[in-house]
């Protein structure tokens, strides 16, 4: 497969919304279809799927001589293969979680007639599988007398999107699968909120040990702990707060800056961290290592901070900020010019000047420094042995460069491994995107971007500078945000884009390097509109004063952002990069974390909700969506809260205890009539497993919740995974449809089963 970033054009206006029922975007086959050929390059089954759905053909063909296999096989195997389109959702009436889903694909109307006129006796062939088999013949016994009943029941009215118009329609078909466009040549891309209520969140990084956990920093300086399913540790993995120098003042530059772990964290177990301090009235940045608790591998030895480098800071700006370590193993460190404006310090500036370590990028080596000297220095630096230049220099010439990263290179060819990529904060013009070399000059303050800032300097023949790889004007944005090349595995479509943004404007950008030439294309990344980003957890807004960007272990991207720049206001969220118009194939990306040790609390995840816009998010406020757990005699739900609670937000009246055998059902999106099937049993809610889990189980389910009937069973976790410490209580479940709850039907013993989360049963009520 071909990985390389996929862009294209949809027309304006086009409502493509290409969507599996499983409501996540559409993907590549992994292998090719055997059955459901024509889906082969682009759909929503896999061959495991692909294979079932064969199975179900042969079974019904069973039924059929060879004239009837010949005039129905077609009807029957295309309505049967739409579940693999990558319109599957549209032609299901899946897209609007609100209504309920269709039991077969919607048909063109002409399609219909053909049908009915040819095939009409196998709707209950169709059918007889998807319930009960009675109340199936029964309803069909009426329809197939009745071509107009007949094609009511099947017609799509959406003849642009009905089957198999949908499969011939040029403007749905051009782009399927590239990331869609807007009018204006915008990337549409949307995002998932990872994290919410953090302070000014500046950093976040990973310990690459199989974890997946990731650490936030705040510019206060807290330092937390985040685990793979989304929960936060309530111990902070480091507090400086006590030596931080910032201020609540919007805007400070000042403050805890960055945190960069070994690269060998398992084994060396050591971080660095990079902050503003305060020592006799004299600023400056401070370099310090420290070793991880030996009781908590979720927390560092505040005890053990060591210095290893401090720097002076003529003013309160310019502070830099990033920490980094190459694919060397050497430790990265880029500093500002010092602050005030123009770079004022001395006949050239601090940024020309080697004999300062202001406004540059230097290389130290803190590997074997336990019993000498905190760092040492790389024997290839570039200055080394250079009259009055300081021998950590790798880097100089820049300005204030905020948020760089390393270039994991290419999955397949590892092109593009250990390039550095920095964003360096303008002057009064110009914000600029460099790829940092060994030995470079970017030029400041004798040039601003492309062009001269300082004149004389400029036009110093000895200057050999080198040129950002992108500079935009102040009219786009006054302060930029570096961020990384997207080498993740999910989003096939966007491998190879650099991905960053400003702080000032909330501006998203990326650029594309064409491999020929070198040079990089500028596009603009815009929030989906209309059905883009209409998938469960999916969002098209945030906030708007983006402060860092992150890469997981994983490689998937994500920005980090507020709505107020104060170190000490509570607006800041972390959102996740995505691009709903194309996934890897399932299976391909799965990852199993390592299990970690907890020592204290874990803090659970609630998403805020923000209202639809690009920069539309500075309202937000937070709702926290909780499920009344409570099912009362009678199947009615009490709706009225009667006090607080520490758990739920809602505490249960005198006397009401939880019956075993009630039922809740939780989705993404918090719907009451849909989501996967929890049961509460001796004390504790569990899940349901999906083996010979039928619509007559999830009957019983629905009604518990007052519904009528299930309108659906979703099976392979399609409402989402529990998470790692939700219990499986009921496997083998089969029901009748009549009993008052899951325990009455016949099934496993409680707890026992042999099954995963990756099989929870969820269910469609109506």
């Amino acid at each position: 497969m071909d990985t390389r970033s996929t862009i294209t054009n949809i027309p304006p206006g086009q409502l493509c919304h290409p969507q599996c029922l499983d409501y996540k975007p559409p993907f590549e086959p992994r292998q090719p279809l055997v059955f459901c050929k024509e889906y082969s390059k682009f759909g929503c089954c896999d061959l495991e799927r692909d294979e079932e759905i064969s199975v179900r053909f042969y079974s019904i063909m069973d039924n059929f001589d060879h004239s009837g296999f010949v005039t129905c096989g077609k009807f029957i195997r295309s309505i049967l293969c739409q579940e693999c389109s990558p319109y599957a959702a549209h032609l299901y009436d899946a897209e609007d979680a609100n209504t309920p889903m269709r039991l077969l694909p919607g048909l063109c109307g002409d399609y219909c007639t053909d049908y009915w006129h040819q095939c009409r006796y196998t709707l209950s062939l169709l059918l007889e599988d998807l319930g009960n088999p009675q109340q199936f013949a029964n309803m069909t016994a009426g329809l197939e007398e009745d071509s107009r009943r007949f094609c009511d029941f099947l017609e799509l009215k959406d003849r642009q999107y009905c089957y198999p118009n949908v499969m011939t329609n040029e403007d749905l078909n051009a782009n399927l699968g590239s990331v869609r466009e807007d009018a204006t040549g915008c990337l549409e891309l949307c995002l998932q909120e990872i994290a919410n209520g953090l302070r000014n969140p500046v950093a976040m990084i990973h310990a690459d040990d199989g974890t997946h956990r990731f650490f936030v920093a705040e510019q206060l300086g807290y330092v937390w702990v985040y685990l793979s399913n989304g929960s936060r540790i309530d111990r902070p993995f480091l507090n400086l707060t006590h030596a931080v120098l910032t201020s609540p003042w919007a805007g400070d530059e000042r403050g805890f800056l960055c945190i960069a772990l070994h690269p060998r964290f398992t084994t060396v177990r050591k971080a660095y961290v990079y902050y503003s301090v305060s020592v006799k009235r004299e600023e400056r940045i401070r370099i310090s290592e420290f070793t991880l608790s030996t009781h908590d591998e979720n927390q560092l030895d505040h005890s053990s901070e060591r210095t290893i480098l401090e720097v002076v800071e003529p003013a309160s700006n310019h502070n830099g900020g990033q920490l980094l370590f190459g694919h060397d193993g050497y430790l990265y460190i880029f500093i500002g010019d010092g602050g005030r404006a123009g770079d004022p310090f001395g006949k050239f500036g601090n940024s020309q000047n080697k004999s300062t370590l202001l406004g540059k990028v230097l290389r130290i080596d803190v590997d074997n420094n336990d019993d000498g000297a905190p760092y040492s220095i790389p024997s290839d630096n570039p200055f080394l042995g250079e009259k009055e230049t300081k021998p950590e220099i790798y880097a100089y010439g820049v300005r204030n460069m905020w948020r760089c990263s390393i270039d994991r290179g290419d999955p397949s060819t590892g092109t593009g491994r250990g390039r550095m990529f920095c964003g360096d904060v303008g002057q009064n013009k110009y914000e600029e995107v460099d790829l940092i070399v060994k030995g470079g000059n970017y030029g400041w303050r004798a040039k601003e971007g492309f062009s001269c800032y300082d004149r004389k300097l400029c036009q110093n023949s000895s200057l050999d500078d080198i040129l950002p790889i992108y500079a935009y004007p102040h009219k786009m944005g006054k302060s930029v945000t570096g961020g990384y090349i997207y080498r993740g595995c999910q989003m096939p479509n966007l491998n190879g884009l650099y991905i960053f943004g400003d702080f000032m404007s909330g501006r998203l950008m990326s650029l594309k390097e064409n491999p020929l030439t070198g040079e990089w294309k500028y596009t603009e990344i815009c929030m989906g509109r209309d059905q883009t980003c209409r998938f469960p957890k999916l969002i098209n807004s945030y906030y708007k004063y983006i402060i860092s960007f992150a890469e997981d272990e994983a490689g998937e991207l994500y920005f980090l952002a507020t709505g107020s720049p104060s170190a000490k206001a509570r607006a800041g969220v972390i959102y996740k990069i995505i691009d709903p118009s194309r996934r890897a194939p399932p299976g391909r990306c799965s990852i199993k974390p390592s299990p970690v040790k907890i020592k204290g609390k874990l803090v659970h995840f609630y998403p805020k909700e923000g209202k639809e816009g690009k920069f539309a998010m500075m309202s937000l406020t937070f709702r926290f969506y909780m499920k009344l757990d409570e099912t009362l005699e009678g199947n009615q739900i009490d709706k009225k809260p009667r006090g607080r609670d520490r758990s739920l937000g809602y505490k249960r009246g005198r006397g009401r205890r939880l019956r075993a055998g009630s039922v809740r059902l939780i989705s993404a999106d918090h719907l009451s009539d849909r989501g996967r099937v929890e049961i509460f049993i001796r004390g504790e809610w569990g899940t349901v497993c999906d083996d010979l889990f039928t619509k007559k189980a999830g009957t019983v389910v629905c009604r518990q919740l007052g519904f009528t009937t299930a309108l659906a069973v979703m099976k392979r976790a399609a409402f989402g995974e529990a998470e790692r410490g939700v219990r499986i209580l009921l496997d083998d479940v089969e029901c009748q449809g009549e009993e008052r709850s899951l325990l009455e039907c016949k099934r496993s013993k409680v707890g026992k089963h042999n099954c995963s989360h990756g099989e929870d049963v969820g269910v469609i009520c109506g």
